[in-house]
């Protein structure tokens, strides 16, 4: 993980934001406080002092936990249909007004 590219230009610095969370909002604050903490102790320390926070950050972003959950509710529901335990294969949606 390094936070300063390899080699450093005009065009590093134009592009550098569009990597960055910050333009969708929803893992920004995540994203500070990571790179916060990786700023204040260093890269090599950081790694190891900022390791719950950078976890955080990581599952906000890539959301690995929740796909794995999806994937194991998709799997049981495959498994119930063919086994005869459900009647649809896929489970309903919300009702109009439940929003």
């Amino acid at each position: 993980m390094s936070l300063s590219p390899w080699l450093k230009s005009p065009f590093t610095d134009l592009t550098g934001a569009l990597v960055s969370h910050q333009w969708y909002g929803e893992c920004a604050d995540m994203e500070l406080r990571a790179l916060d903490c990786l700023e204040a102790y260093g890269l090599d320390r950081g790694l190891k002092k900022c390791k719950p926070i950078l976890e955080d950050f990581k599952e906000c972003a890539l959301k690995i936990k929740q796909f794995k959950r999806m994937s194991a509710m998709r799997t049981e529901r495959h498994r119930q249909y063919y086994t005869g335990e459900r009647e649809e294969h896929w489970a309903k949606p919300p009702a109009n007004d439940s929003y």
